[in-house]
């Protein structure tokens, strides 16, 4: 498993190429370079997301992210095995590592976080790193919960949310 802790905020990154593809809950745009992915986007009402500007489509680049993605939706992975780049700050990068430290199936609530991570007064601050996370889904943000255990706000759309969480939540293939 790729670890988000080693990757630096301002790091530079190559060529920027992206692709599409299509999953359960609509079309992904997925961005990275040749290191690695640093972001995924999801369609907008029905509407797929825009690539960067000067970016170059190039599916071939993102076979493994899609692949496993494919295996996620069909219910034979559990935890993503790429080389990720997302971009942001030393307490982001690290809410974003407690997150994918979530177990496939479970979920977790912001000041669980927060505890995890050494910052237990930090609740909003984890909650806007997790509400800023580049790559939902590798990384589970969908598996943080409200203190009650309701769902709050996704990037994805809370329908969503729900969708992904009872994903995993029925048995599987394994």
């Amino acid at each position: 498993m790729a670890h988000l802790s080693g990757v630096r905020c301002d790091a530079a990154m190559g060529e920027v190429m992206h692709t599409w593809t299509d999953t359960p809950i609509g079309a992904l745009l997925l961005v990275g370079d040749a290191d690695g992915l640093s972001a995924i986007s999801f369609a907008k009402n029905g509407v797929a997301a825009d690539p960067p500007d000067g970016s170059v489509a190039r599916r071939e680049v993102f076979a493994d992210a899609i692949e496993q993605l494919d295996a996620y939706f069909a219910r034979t992975l559990r935890s993503f095995d790429l080389d990720l780049r997302p971009r942001g700050t030393a307490f982001q990068l690290r809410v974003w590592e407690a997150l994918r430290a979530i177990p496939y199936g479970e979920t977790r609530s912001y000041s669980e976080i927060a505890r995890t991570i050494g910052k237990p007064d930090a609740v909003r601050a984890v909650g806007s790193a997790n509400g800023a996370n580049p790559l939902p889904i590798v990384v589970p943000c969908h598996r943080v919960l409200g203190a009650d255990g309701s769902l709050t706000g996704f990037g994805g759309g809370l329908r969503v949310k729900r969708f992904l969480l009872d994903l995993e939540s029925t048995p599987s293939l394994f």
